[in-house]
């Protein structure tokens, strides 16, 4: 009788703890804030990709002539938008490389950065072994990670230029993200979090654009670095993923709110420890360790995408009408005057007749 009282209250208590556990992790049911943001130009997007990954390849950090010419495509085309846009030196171990800055709405508040790194993978030591040269075998040509992240960001850029926020806003392109630089000092996007702490400048909150474009409708299509956590999303690669660490559940259930009323697109998000595989394997790393709030916006990257870091990571395998959905999700989280509330949700359509 002892050991039953005893199992009954493991029961009682474990499984009201897994309950919150999932919920925690999950947040489950977020009542979506209905906006309708405006139109994504999705040949566009195509055509950024394309140009990224096809005309200026590759672009990892030993292939410094392309790294710049894709900073220069990057920071024109920041231009054109219309936002104040800046650069910001980097330098790895005696190297010149630079990040790409735009901003958008007033100058003074709590910011929202966006981000997305534009270089991409290159294995060196293998290309060494080849005779030097790169080639897809080496240097893949890094459609996903992260032509489509940088491609979503310049779509952020011309949207955010015709219509303009109400809170500061600021966009940036990172350099440096991938090895051998990948959780170094040497990031860009460390550089850039180390110079808004420095500068003492408010974050409401970053998000990190990492791989939102491989999607699949096929069952098995996505793995978890967990057994079991299939049964809390879904075994098809449909979904965009918002992660964050554990701290940030109330900032992830309101983000949540605003990309799910924005879009068709199933939003999923996860808040766990850094021990998670790939919790923190992108930029918005740099940003907790300034104590920022920060979240990636992903496809899950190596959990779905079969050609991470290969030879296969080209641009004709992407979804960009999804990618596009993704953009504009995004886009919800830049209207009104904070992430946290007080704004009013977008409305492209009313926007269009008061015109």
């Amino acid at each position: 009788m002892r050991k039953r009282r005893i199992a009954l209250f493991l029961i009682a208590t474990t499984v009201p703890a897994a309950v919150v556990a999932v919920i925690l992790a999950v947040q489950p049911w977020v009542t979506p804030l209905p906006s309708v943001p405006p139109a994504v130009d999705v040949e566009r997007l195509r055509a950024d990709v394309r140009h990224l990954s096809v005309d200026l390849y590759p672009r990892s950090y030993d292939q410094v002539e392309n790294l710049e010419r894709s900073a220069q495509f990057i920071l024109a085309e920041l231009r054109r938008s219309g936002g104040r846009v800046g650069e910001q030196p980097v330098d790895a171990e005696g190297v010149a490389y630079r990040n790409l800055v735009a901003r958008y709405g007033p100058e003074q508040g709590a910011v929202l950065v966006i981000g997305a790194h534009y270089d991409s993978h290159g294995d060196v030591q293998q290309a060494a072994r080849n005779g030097g040269e790169a080639t897809p075998a080496t240097h893949t040509p890094g459609a996903d990670d992260n032509a489509s992240g940088t491609a979503a960001l310049l779509e952020l850029a011309r949207l955010l230029g015709r219509h303009p926020p109400a809170r500061p806003v600021e966009l940036v392109a990172y350099t440096l993200e991938e090895p051998p630089y990948f959780r170094t000092e040497h990031m860009g996007s460390a550089w850039h979090a180390r110079a808004l702490k420095a500068d003492a400048r408010p974050v409401e909150l970053m998000l990190s654009l990492e791989m939102i474009g491989w999607f699949s409708d096929e069952p098995g299509s996505q793995r978890y670095p967990v057994s079991g956590m299939g049964a809390l999303y879904s075994d098809r690669g449909d979904f965009i993923l918002v992660a964050g660490h554990l701290g940030d559940f109330a900032l992830m259930r309101r983000v949540k709110a605003r990309m799910t009323g924005a879009v068709d697109l199933p939003v999923h998000s996860i808040n766990a420890p850094a021990l998670l595989q790939g919790i923190d394997f992108s930029d918005h790393l740099n940003y907790w360790r300034e104590g920022y709030p920060a979240l990636m916006v992903t496809d899950t990257a190596f959990l779905r995408n079969p050609n991470y870091h290969r030879a296969g990571d080209t641009d004709e395998k992407l979804d960009y009408v999804r990618m596009g959905k993704v953009v504009q999700a995004v886009f919800a989280l830049t209207r009104g005057t904070a992430v946290g509330g007080g704004d009013q949700p977008f409305d492209s359509t009313a926007e269009s007749s008061l015109r």
